[in-house]
């Protein structure tokens, strides 16, 4: 089973890169983003209180993203594998994402970390912005959340580096060419894993 996590600054091109990677390894997509957007439109209880720190900027806490990993992963028994995309965030998040792997005998097989400089990570958040029309895609928020980042989710880079799970990718460039690379290491991963 191969299970990915997608990793990078917000900006860095995850999203797109897992469509990409879904559909070329056929597995399960679970962006946790895209969860919370829709438990946040549908007004549930999670999605209300969630709303609170996606607009100041800052990380849910981790008892409800657990929570809701765990429900979607009951609905993914039959897949090649899952790419987590925005989850974990911190290493207690990846510690209790291992225990959610871990009662269904599964594992993190890699983190591909896509790797982008903060001032071209703004500019590609401004333009979405503009496009998308999402609230959170305005300067002083992104500013905030690349600073969420950096003080908390890269240090699961090394996280990872200790497990041998890390891979980092230059995420500047053609859809495609960031894909290739990618690509590349997902394949060197695969000569490794478990059948």
């Amino acid at each position: 089973m191969l299970n990915i996590i997608i990793f990078g600054a917000p900006g860095s091109g995850k999203g797109t890169q897992s469509e990409l990677m879904e559909k070329n390894y056929n597995l399960a997509h679970i962006s946790t983003g895209d969860v919370l957007r829709q438990e946040i439109k549908n007004e549930t209880a999670l999605g209300k209180t969630a709303k609170q720190y996606i607009d100041k900027g800052e990380l849910v806490p981790d008892d409800l993203i657990c929570d809701m990993l765990d429900q979607v992963l009951e609905t993914q028994k039959d897949a090649a594998g899952v790419i987590f995309d925005g989850f974990p965030r911190t290493i207690p998040q990846a510690e209790a994402l291992e225990k959610i792997l871990a009662k269904r005998g599964w594992e993190v097989s890699v983190l591909v970390d896509l790797q982008v400089e903060d001032r071209i990570l703004i500019d590609r958040l401004l333009e979405r912005g503009k496009i998308s029309g999402r609230s959170d895609d305005n300067e002083e928020t992104i500013q905030s959340r690349l600073n969420v980042y950096h003080s908390q989710t890269a240090p699961l880079a090394d996280y990872y580096k200790q497990k041998g799970k890390h891979v980092a990718i230059n995420g500047v460039g053609e859809i495609e060419e960031i894909f290739h690379r990618i690509d590349r290491e997902i394949s060197n991963k695969r000569k490794t894993l478990k059948p």
